[in-house]
């Protein structure tokens, strides 16, 4: 059973407001019915849903290990929303994305974290830099740090990019426990002193138990959407087994991260 902390909101969108043109997603702001403004990313999307699914098992895993993240709901889109709009190129991202779809709740007033303005104490950054590895998150560079600040705290978004391995699904037992060797560009891997401690504390938080309540999260619609029931099912149990893999490995990529920092030096 999900404990109450790992089940997400389900919300409407009630209303389509502007266009985010920030990489190859096209998320939107939109109003739902609760009232609230949210950073919507759309299944019809050129990612497609693989992109949905890594950002919500790393926006959970990395909530579950303290992280400040937005909060995520399922945000359902009604088939309306295609035929109003003028621009040809979002009406179709609309038409293809009616149904389920994940939003991130609206920081109002955040702004993008820069290394050069904000330090980060060097216990937060080798934590982010594991997270990263473990969810093997290509996406967290100086180019692109993927993290706000809001109210002088730092918050991490955007996880769309992690697991890579699913978009084939060929070989997931041996990328399970390959080093992540993109993490030489990490944003924060300069201020990652403390990966050793951090693999052990964090490691011992991300239990099978919770792992399965996370995987649990994803739609079994989105997990269906190619294939049949049995297949959603097998899918599933391959990021479940993905994630323990890398966890019982994760002196590999702490090695590697280790070993890429000082590098650095």
């Amino acid at each position: 059973m999900i404990d109450k902390e790992h089940q997400l909101r389900t919300v409407n969108v009630i209303r389509y407001i502007t266009p985010l043109r920030e990489g190859g997603s096209m998320p939107a702001l939109a109003e739902a019915d609760d009232e609230f403004l949210y950073v919507l990313k759309f299944r019809g999307a050129g990612q497609g849903i693989k992109a949905l699914i890594a950002e919500l098992i790393g926006g959970e895993i990395a909530r579950a290990l303290g992280f400040r993240v937005p909060e995520l709901v399922f945000a359902n889109l009604d088939e309306a929303f295609g035929r109003t709009e003028p621009d040809e190129e979002i009406q179709d991202l609309l038409k293809a994305s009616v149904g389920m779809n994940l939003a991130l709740h609206y920081l109002s007033g955040a702004i993008t974290f820069d290394p050069l303005v904000t330090v980060v104490d060097e216990r937060l950054a080798s934590e982010i830099v594991w997270l990263d590895c473990l969810l093997t998150n290509m996406d967290r560079t100086a180019r692109n740090t993927n993290m706000l600040m809001w109210h002088k705290e730092l918050w991490l978004i955007d996880h769309g990019a992690c697991l890579y391995f699913h978009h084939a699904m060929q070989n997931w037992e041996e990328q399970a426990i390959k080093p992540f060797s993109l993490v030489k560009d990490h944003v924060l891997l300069s201020r990652a002193t403390q990966l050793d401690a951090v693999n052990k504390d964090f490691s011992a938080v991300l239990t099978p138990a919770l792992i399965q309540q996370i995987v649990d999260l994803i739609p079994d619609a989105w997990l269906a959407a190619e294939g049949t029931a049995a297949e959603a099912a097998q899918q599933r149990n391959i990021y479940k087994e993905f994630l323990l893999r890398r966890l019982g490995s994760s002196d590999i990529f702490t090695k590697a991260a280790n070993d890429a920092r000082q590098a650095l030096i």
